[in-house]
C-alpha cells in the first residue's frame, strides 16, 4: 500500500436567509452559509482534502461554481461523488482529521451527529473522521460573525 496525505481549507461568508449545513448536517441558527451549493464549509474541505492527496485537482475543478448543475447542491453529494472518483483511481480512505473555525453556533454538541453523517456517506468508521470546533477568539472575519472557515487533513492508501 502507498499512503498518501491532502490539505483542504475552506471559507464562506455567513448570510441570513439560508440554512445552515456543516459536516452534512443542518444546524439551527439564524443565519446560513453564502455559496453556489449549499456551501456545508467542512465537506469542502474534506473534498479538497481528498482530492488533493490523490492529486486529483480540487472541488472547484470537479465542482464548478459557474454549473447551473451543482446550485443549491446538497454538498453530501460532492463527497459521494469524490469518494466514487477515488475509488475508481484505486484509492480508499485511511482517516481524515479536520478543524471548524465559527464564533457561532457551538458546534462541539453536534459533532457526533456529522461523524455519523460524514462516515456514512463515505463508507468509512465514524472513528476514521475526527472534527474539532475552535473559534478565533473573536478576531478576524470569522471573529465577527461574518464567515466560517474549516481545515482538513485526509489520508488515504493505493492499493
Amino acid at each position: 500500500m502507498k499512503s498518501r496525505i491532502g490539505f483542504g481549507y475552506d471559507m464562506h461568508a455567513l448570510q441570513e436567509g439560508r440554512e445552515l449545513w456543516i459536516g452534512g448536517i443542518r444546524l439551527d441558527y439564524k443565519m446560513g452559509l453564502k455559496g453556489h451549493s449549499d456551501a456545508d464549509v467542512l465537506i469542502h474541505a474534506i473534498c479538497d482534502a481528498l482530492l488533493g492527496a490523490a492529486n486529483l485537482r480540487d472541488i472547484g475543478y470537479h465542482f464548478p461554481d459557474t454549473s447551473p448543475e451543482y446550485e443549491n447542491e446538497d454538498s453530501k453529494i460532492l463527497l459521494k461523488n469524490v469518494i466514487a472518483l477515488l475509488t475508481e483511481h484505486g484509492f480508499t480512505v485511511g482517516n481524515i482529521d479536520t478543524t471548524v473555525c465559527a464564533e457561532y453556533p457551538k458546534l462541539n454538541p453536534h459533532i457526533p451527529a456529522m461523524q455519523q453523517k460524514l462516515a456514512e456517506v463515505m463508507g468509512v468508521d465514524h472513528e476514521a473522521i475526527s472534527i474539532k470546533a475552535t473559534t478565533s477568539e473573536k478576531m478576524g472575519f470569522v471573529g465577527r460573525e461574518e464567515g466560517i472557515t474549516a481545515y482538513a487533513v485526509a489520508l488515504i492508501e493505493k492499493c
